[in-house]
């Protein structure tokens, strides 16, 4: 249920970024989600469908770029993606492992049409 408050707060961004480069319409977002954020691409969208009704944001499409959890054992230097459960360090059976990435969920990008020239335009 937490990805409604995460929603909104993401449209809240995309109007304000639309509203100060004189956007007439917002078509796409392109989003990256780490795998480790507990956040799920369908009740992200899901919810997008109803919050951006009747706003500049309305239609735009979500694009979802998922980072894969990536680990350091604090032993042996190790780095791994982890495929499902947490699991030791797959070198030295440590325990004591640091997140470097996968808690990620960020905007990236943001596609627009301008009101003045009717041209697309992209930011990150």
């Amino acid at each position: 249920m937490h990805e409604l408050a995460v929603t909104e707060s993401l449209l809240a961004i995309v109007i304000q970024f639309a509203e100060e480069n004189k956007a007439s319409k917002v078509t796409d977002i392109t989003l990256s989600i780490g795998a480790l954020s507990s956040i799920v691409d369908d009740s992200v969208q899901f919810y997008w469908n109803h919050v951006s009704k009747d706003t500049i944001a309305e239609e735009a499409k979500l694009h979802f770029n998922r980072i894969p959890a990536k680990l350091r054992c604090l032993d042996c230097e190790t780095e791994f993606i982890l495929e499902d459960e947490l699991v030791p360090c797959p070198n030295c059976d440590s325990i004591h492992l640091n997140i470097i990435a996968g808690e990620e969920f960020q905007i990236d990008f943001i596609e627009i049409l301008k009101t003045e020239d009717n041209e697309h335009e992209t930011t990150s």
